[in-house]
């Protein structure tokens, strides 16, 4: 079952997720669309040259039909511009160019398959058929749209064969007087050429159709200018659907662990006042026990010659001792740890430590090394004194008869030192060094687990770190580490 928060959380993801996937979509389709329509205004360009084509043409015909070669192609050449008109070409009735200008175009078969347009990768081919207007002729044929002929066949001029009136029959043929206006069509075969030589002209020389070839260069880029610009907004819109996403999440999160933090603020508040609570009725069973332990004396004392009587007493002292040093423990660890810290000669505090210890030193023969350089550290005296006592005790209470305890204070910067306890004692397995700071872990039977809990405690209250490591070549050896110089280290 997915819980309400979860199924919001993935209805919200999808929603954003999709709206970007939209934006994306919409861009592709404006692509394409933007593609189509840039691809058609080349086309429709094309055909407008076309157009101006069939203009230069009629401006170039004389007699009404015959075109001059060298002149038509002068003004085709006119027209060609490398970034957009490449070739034209002007096709005979075979398909033979007649007249050109700019580079040849080759017909395929393609070509002529896709019915007057046809694309490659780098220019547009249109072809195009010509009609300029021609008439008919006498005989009922549509002649071409011009006839292109070298400036040579024009030195014979097309003059148009008079009409002839009908006449009765017998008379003799009336002719046209001089200067009258000439009624054959302007596209009749010249009088001074044979009907074979005009369909051999008409056939190799009369213009049909044309071919332009167009670049697609100045297309491409503008395509291509739209396809990074909509892509950049699709990474955008992707972009800002993922990041909503997350600012989504993190929000959410943001609210549980507003709500977690509440909630922690209300436990530890409440853990503080169990705290408080118990170390006052820790404090409050010391009194009992003083009085169970001061009775227990007084029963031993009285007891006589029953040796019973003082065995039991002697119980009742040591549980009440075993119970009251694990209540002065507790009510020790409960106390909060806030260090005032101050210039503190650590080599005199642990000299005052060690005279505390004397008489477990003595007991064990146990051989403790001072330090020997005098360095001065910010640290609260009070509690840095109880954490080398705590340490202290534990190593005399770990090494054997005639052990070795070594301290030392060694600068490892300006203004940085590390103070190392070390003993040769039988050591803190690795297992155990990540628990061994925890309250009530002990390796001690009758130890209570405190001691290096309130360690750990004051190490944390002046921003140190406590370490237990493996002492060389056996012992254990504890490390407080990030230990501020009051006076820099020569």
């Amino acid at each position: 079952m997915i819980w309400p928060s979860a199924k919001r959380n993935l209805v919200v993801s999808v929603t954003l997720i999709g709206c970007g996937l939209g934006i994306c979509g919409w861009q592709i389709e404006e692509h394409v669309r933007f593609k189509r329509d840039a691809a058609q205004a080349l086309i429709n360009r094309g055909r407008d040259i076309t157009s101006t084509l069939g203009v230069v043409v009629r401006s170039q015909r004389r007699n009404g039909i015959v075109v001059s070669k060298e002149r038509l192609q002068s003004a085709l050449q006119d027209l060609i511009r490398p970034d957009e008109l490449e070739s034209i070409a002007i096709l005979g009735a075979t398909g033979e160019p007649i007249a050109s200008a700019g580079h040849a175009v080759e017909l395929t078969p393609e070509m002529l398959r896709a019915r007057g347009v046809f694309w490659s990768e780098l220019s547009l081919t249109i072809l195009n058929l010509m009609d300029l207007g021609a008439a008919a002729t006498e005989d009922g044929v549509r002649p071409p749209a011009a006839i292109v002929v070298s400036d040579e066949r024009l030195t014979r001029p097309f003059r148009p064969t008079p009409s002839r009136r009908p006449t009765e029959p017998g008379a003799a043929p009336a002719t046209e007087p001089a200067g009258a206006a000439v009624s054959r069509p302007l596209f009749s075969r010249p009088s001074w050429m044979s009907r074979e030589d005009y369909d051999a002209v008409i056939q190799k020389q009369g213009a049909h159709s044309l071919v332009i070839s167009m670049s697609t260069a100045e297309m491409r880029r503008t395509v291509q200018s739209d396809l990074l610009l909509r892509s950049l907004v699709s990474l955008l819109a992707l972009g800002g659907a993922v990041l909503s996403v997350l600012a989504w999440r993190n929000l959410l999160k943001n609210s549980e662990l507003q709500i977690r933090l509440v909630k922690a603020g209300e436990m530890n508040t409440h853990l503080k006042g169990m705290n408080f609570a118990a170390a006052g009725l820790a404090h409050e069973t010391r009194n009992p026990l003083n009085l169970i332990r001061g009775l227990a004396q007084m029963i031993a004392m009285q007891a006589g010659n029953s040796v019973n009587l003082k065995e039991h007493a002697s119980t009742i002292i040591e549980e009440a001792d075993r119970v009251t040093v694990q209540l002065n423990e507790f009510i020790n660890y409960s106390k909060p740890r806030e260090a005032h810290l101050g210039p503190v000669e650590v080599r005199r505090l642990v000299a005052d430590v060690a005279r505390t210890l004397v008489p477990d030193i003595e007991e064990k023969h146990v051989t403790l090394v001072p330090l020997e350089s005098p360095l001065v550290v910010e640290a609260d005296e009070q509690l840095l004194r109880q954490a080398l006592f705590n340490v202290l005790l534990n190593a005399l209470q770990a090494v054997a008869p005639g052990g070795r305890v070594e301290i030392k204070l060694t600068p490892i910067g300006p203004r940085e030192a590390v103070l190392e306890i070390s003993d040769d004692g039988p050591g803190v397995a690795v297992a155990e060094r990540a628990n061994i700071f925890k309250p009530y872990v002990t390796m001690r039977p009758k130890g209570v687990g405190l001691g290096l809990a309130i360690v750990h405690q004051i190490a944390s209250a002046h921003d140190w770190e406590v370490t237990c490591d493996a002492n060389v070549p056996h012992g254990a050896l504890f490390r407080f580490s990030r230990l501020i110089l009051t006076v820099p280290a020569a």
